[in-house]
């Protein structure tokens, strides 16, 4: 089981996450949406503990933790049920593309070197990168890092792979490669969260789409629903303004 109950996080006196519910099934895209500053990455980062939300509960797998009484050892076991893709990349870049996404079967897997760049190798090619393993962050695209920052969360093996706007740093002409990498990850069958404003994205792989305000989940369905008839005004009201940004 994957969820989260009752979530809660506060910086200072501005309350970011009002008691969130939220549970996803095995193998389930989750795509969730809102305007700015409602919450949404905040979300995500509690549910890996990048932010220690300041109540509720977060079930990854096997692993259960209590904001009031979590330990260091869930917490890691936590992490390591999980795994994040970061709007910024956020890859070493003292290391190879290939260096990259073995770093963290070595470190975390404890899976041997050699082994572990095998793999790595394997998932270069999975996304599209095989040719540029021996390439370092500042040689490539933004698009092939957020790539390599795909295939590096991929080797995990992680039962929940959250991804915290992987395309708004991108130039147009980069967004679409990142996300056709994720769709095929999607196709997969792997469990993904999943914070954008690409609506296309959202209505052609989400199985589910959540709709964040105000630190709270106002609806949420599959797509085709959400999209052509949301039952709150507050979703329409963002769908009408982003979907005529975005031309659809």
């Amino acid at each position: 089981m994957i969820a989260v109950e009752g979530l809660v996080k506060r910086f200072g006196d501005r309350t970011v996450l009002d008691g969130v519910d939220l549970s996803i099934r095995r193998g389930e895209i989750v795509v969730v949406i809102g305007p700015s500053g409602t919450g949404k990455s905040t979300l995500l980062r509690c549910f890996n503990y990048l932010e220690r939300p300041d109540a509720g509960i977060v079930r990854v797998g096997d692993v259960t933790v209590d904001a009031r009484t979590a330990t260091k050892a869930e917490i890691l076991a936590l992490r390591r049920a999980t795994a994040f893709v970061f709007q910024s990349y956020a890859l070493f870049a003292n290391k190879t593309a290939l260096q990259n996404i073995a770093e963290g079967l070595i470190v975390v897997k404890k899976v041997p070197k050699r082994e572990a760049l095998e793999r790595a190798r394997a998932i270069l090619d999975r996304v599209g990168l095989g040719d540029r393993a021996d390439a370092y962050p500042a040689a490539l695209s933004g698009g092939q890092q957020q790539r390599v920052g795909i295939g590096r969360a991929m080797a995990l093996e992680a039962d929940l792979i959250l991804f915290d706007e992987p395309t708004s740093s991108l130039d147009p002409e980069w967004v679409q490669e990142v996300l056709d990498v994720m769709k095929s990850l999607a196709e997969s069958h792997q469990t993904m969260l999943v914070v954008t404003h690409e609506m296309s994205f959202a209505r052609d792989v989400a199985d589910r789409v959540v709709f964040m305000d105000g630190g709270r989940i106002v609806e949420e369905g599959p797509p085709g629903r959400l999209f052509s008839d949301p039952s709150d005004e507050r979703t329409r009201g963002f769908l009408r303004k982003i979907l005529a940004g975005q031309g659809g």
